[in-house]
């Protein structure tokens, strides 16, 4: 069975075959059997893991664990309101805690990210909150929606898909939907660079 596992630029959770390059927790979501249950976070600390970590293997969902969720890269994670992990990506969480002070303004933990982060990321009926932006003003690794979720890099936009980056267009003018909530976007705005699936790359050139 696929389990309910893989999490999409658009924050909706979904059973797909493909797993990506990082998995990521919000707590426990899950029941025995391995299905979602209603919740979608059981805290403010979203993030977002190496697959691997000290040859330690969670498995995606313990009976008695956190819910282990995937994401196609860390772009994706973002737009879903995750950040790096302390623990397994420490030289990343350093950066992003760097950029994002950079932008907003220092914090005393990691902990006031998520506290900041969160009223951007959801709404109170579990929907992804949005935000229009100028286009040609967003920093690369963010996403938009065009109508279908797109990574931001470069002079274009590129198509997601769950197994990864399928084709380009040229970046659009004028305001767009941002998936990425507004606190990320600064935060690549101010220099933070996510890890992108190579297939962003190969789709630009």
């Amino acid at each position: 069975m696929t389990l309910q596992n893989r999490v999409l630029p658009t924050g909706d959770i979904v059973a797909d075959p493909a797993r990506g390059l990082f998995t990521g927790n919000r707590g426990i979501l899950h029941r025995p059997d391995g299905s979602l249950g209603r919740s979608r976070w059981r805290h403010k600390h979203w993030l977002c893991c190496a697959l691997r970590f000290k040859d330690r293997y969670h498995g995606p969902m313990p009976e008695r664990g956190w819910t282990a969720l995937f994401f196609l890269d860390e772009a994706v994670a973002l737009a879903a309101g995750h950040r790096p992990c302390h623990e397994c990506r420490r030289a990343d969480a350093v950066r992003f805690r760097s950029a994002w002070e950079a932008a907003q303004g220092p914090v005393a933990r990691l902990a006031d990210i998520d506290t900041a982060l969160h009223p951007t990321r959801v709404s109170r009926n579990r929907t992804q909150i949005r935000f229009e932006a100028q286009a040609e003003t967003l920093p690369d690794g963010c996403f938009v929606l065009a109508p279908e979720p797109a990574l931001v890099m470069k002079n274009y936009i590129i198509i997601f898909t769950t197994d990864g980056y399928v084709s380009k267009r040229i970046r659009p003018l004028g305001r767009i939907a941002v998936l990425t909530p507004a606190p990320i976007v600064r935060t690549l705005a101010a220099g933070y660079q996510p890890v992108l699936h190579p297939t962003a790359f190969s789709s630009v050139i």
